[in-house]
């Protein structure tokens, strides 16, 4: 037998004569089997199979029926779902049908073979294939005496009767786990020929309440399972007796909607308070802090330290070098250059001072500014103040590069001097006028603050367009590089391109004379007096901004007012709100599908315009009609849904004529009554003369199906 545990066996299997059947109602949400002749069925469970893997042995087991979440967490279900053998309630998987009647039978107390007849039900119209496959599987199995079949719905018409809810001639109006069934009953025998089907049942409701309410709470999505929408229906899914009535009533009275609006709470836990910290927390925060930081300032001096060392070993040595240098010879201090990778002693003397300023600062002792100039001027340019008698052929060509370079930066430099100069002056005449008008002083401030960042703005939209001011744009709708250079970038650039063309000609001699480097002298001009020029600009218009601040503290620059910061949203604390499920027109949406099943794309017929299609295919006279319609039996695990029977007496009297008579009554027990009447019928003398042995069955084979009357009368 497949499955994951053994329960207890619900009988003693050898207890019951080989003449009792047993009775099974095969329906496609649920498989009850029993003993013929008892009140209830022996074992009970959903008609579903599933095979996942167990998390240590990694073996694939069968569970069928319903399953225990204490159990079900020993094994991976993520590869496996739910499989069932129905399609619509027919039997086609019977692998999956193998493993149901293995664990039925095993329920009820069976060990290898069932010595018992079987009766079992099946719906309307069956396919003979289907048939014919269950009782080869019942026969070759199991080793089965003889089979019956019968519908479902004829036996739960039958036992009703018996009880007086339903007379001889009626309607049957079945809504299943997956279809819906209306088979009309002349003097106790059902006209199959008449009856009407369609293919919406409780299974369908079902999948589309979870789509509804997963497409309404996406983030809930793992907690709406199949399950739980099937509790949900059941509890709280209704059918109203106006649904476009009730469609209004959500969507313009609210009062009424919200009384008619049930709530799903899922868990949720308050998030904690969050509270100051104490005194004590703060204390050890700080000395956790503090403690930190005297691990990086150790690291810190260590590091310092280590570099000091570092530093003192390497002028030591540069101090040898050179007396080694002032005591030798010609021909001995070059190779002592040679060995020690230096030019000159020029070149050892530069590496000295700069090794002292660096151990200096390592130190944490200041350096003069003298110092500082004589250390720039010999550290970059060490080859100037060397005699060309000294030199090779290549360090004379970089001599004369780094005599252009120092006199451009002596320059840059005296010109900078100047500029402070002229600052101070200027701020020192500025603060005259101030002190004389200030009035005056801030609008001209204001005049001058306007004018610098209009230039500023123009000069960045050159830059953007391609120095077009009058916003003509080119016919391709785009600059090209050419088009964003001034005079300036294209003189140099016409330089350098002069330069690379004639050094591919033959040898390069650029450098050899002293004209050559008065390209570099002109680019660096160039370029000097627009940076320069920028910087100048920008520099002045935030000295500019920063007076009239210092005047004016309500002055707000152009950039401050056009973009403001934004201030980042704030996340929103969770409430038990976000948690609850809100189940309001989907309680009457979905069992809408019943009478409309073309809201989910099904082109059938509604249940009560199926009972107008059976009556017009019966062929019989009105009257014969009108004593159908006064005893309409409905049945089925969706008639327990409230509000059914008035919804389909207002819509059977649509297709009626005015004022026929018309009664409808919901089965005893809509669940059990198909069983209970297979039961009764089993128990009967009438069962022996309707049941095919499988003598029968090995004889004839699967032509015996094809001509077989299934059980439709006690």
């Amino acid at each position: 037998m497949a499955s994951v545990y053994r329960p207890e066996r619900e009988t003693d299997f050898a207890s019951f004569p080989h003449a009792t059947p047993i009775v099974i109602d095969n329906g496609s949400s649920a498989f009850r089997i029993g003993w013929a002749g008892e009140a209830e069925p022996r074992v009970v469970f959903r008609n579903i199979v599933q095979r996942p893997r167990h998390r240590s042995s990694g073996e694939t087991v069968t569970v069928v029926g319903d399953t225990d979440p204490a159990l079900m967490k020993y094994f991976d279900c993520t590869r496996s779902s739910v499989r069932s053998p129905f399609d619509d309630d027919v039997v086609y998987q019977f692998e999956y049908m193998e493993y149901i009647l293995d664990y039925g039978f095993d329920r009820l107390g069976a060990t290898s073979e069932v010595s018992h007849p079987i009766l079992m039900t099946e719906c309307e119209c069956n396919p003979s294939f289907s048939r014919a496959r269950m009782s080869e599987l019942l026969f070759e199995t199991y080793g089965v005496p003889s089979i019956a079949f019968g519908i479902d719905d004829a036996f739960s018409y039958k036992y009703n009767q018996k009880l007086g809810n339903c007379g001889e001639d009626g309607l049957a109006i079945s809504c299943e786990h997956g279809t819906c069934h209306v088979v009309p009953f002349l003097k106790g025998q059902p006209v199959l020929e008449a009856c009407c089907r369609t293919n919406v049942g409780g299974f369908h409701i079902t999948d589309f309440l979870r789509q509804l309410l997963s497409l309404k709470y996406p983030y809930h999505s793992a907690s709406i399972t199949w399950e739980k929408a099937e509790e949900l229906k059941k509890e709280h899914c209704s059918i109203a007796l106006d649904y476009m009535s009730e469609l209004q009533i959500f969507k313009n009275n609210k009062e009424e909607a919200e009384e008619k609006t049930w709530h799903w709470q899922l868990p949720w836990v308050p998030p904690p308070k969050e509270e100051p910290p104490s005194e004590e927390e703060l204390a050890r925060k700080a000395a956790l802090k503090e403690k930190a930081g005297q691990r990086l300032r150790d690291m810190a001096a260590a590091k310092r330290s280590q570099k000091i060392v570092e530093l003192e070993k390497q002028l030591s040595y540069l101090e040898e070098l050179m007396e080694q240098l002032d005591g030798a010879e010609e021909h001995e201090a070059t190779s002592i250059l040679g060995r020690s990778g230096y030019l000159s002693q020029q070149e050892i003397k530069s590496a000295i001072l700069k090794g002292t300023q660096s151990l200096r600062k390592a130190k944490g002792e200041s350096n003069g500014n003298e110092d500082k100039a004589d250390a720039s001027g010999v550290d970059k340019y060490p080859l100037v103040s060397v005699p060309d008698e000294t030199l090779t052929p290549e360090q004379l060509k970089e001599k004369k590069k780094q005599i252009l370079l120092k006199t451009t930066t002596e320059g840059r430099m005296r010109a900078k001097q100047r500029r402070a100069e002229e600052e101070a002056l200027r701020e020192k005449q500025e603060e005259e006028r101030r002190s004389e008008n200030p009035e005056l002083y801030l609008e001209e401030l204001r005049a001058r603050y306007s004018e610098l960042t209009d230039k500023v703005e123009q000069r960045k939209r050159q830059k953007l367009n391609g120095g077009q001011t009058n916003g003509n744009y080119s016919s391709s709708g785009g600059v090209g590089r050419g088009e964003r250079l001034n005079a300036a970038q294209k003189e140099r650039m016409r330089l350098l391109t002069s330069a690379a063309f004639d050094r591919g000609k033959g040898e390069d001699t650029f450098g050899m004379r002293d004209e050559d480097w008065l390209v570099y002298k002109k680019m660096s001009k160039d370029n000097d007096d627009e940076d320069d020029g920028n910087d100048d600009e920008e520099s002045e218009l935030a000295r500019i901004t920063s007076k009239i601040q210092e005047m004016d503290p309500t002055f707000v620059t152009k950039t401050e007012a056009v973009q403001p910061t934004p201030e980042p949203p704030k996340a929103r604390t969770l409430t038990a709100e976000d948690y609850r499920i809100s189940i309001g027109l989907e309680r009457f949406r979905c069992p809408e599908i019943l009478f409309q099943p073309g809201m989910i794309g099904i082109d059938q017929a509604g249940i009560d315009e199926m009972v107008s299609i059976s009556l017009r295919r019966l062929m019989e006279n009105e009257s014969v009609k009108e004593r159908l319609c006064q005893s309409i039996l409905v049945t089925g695990g969706c008639s327990l849904l409230p509000g059914i029977i008035p919804r389909l007496e207002s819509g059977i009297r649509q297709f009626r004529p005015y004022l026929a008579p018309l009664k409808l009554v919901r089965a005893a027990d809509p669940l059990l009554d198909a069983w209970r009447g297979a039961a009764a019928f089993g128990a009967s003398s009438k069962f022996g003369r309707q049941t095919f042995s499988l003598a029968d069955y090995r004889e004839h084979g699967e032509n015996l199906f094809h001509r077989y009357n299934i059980v439709y009368s006690l």
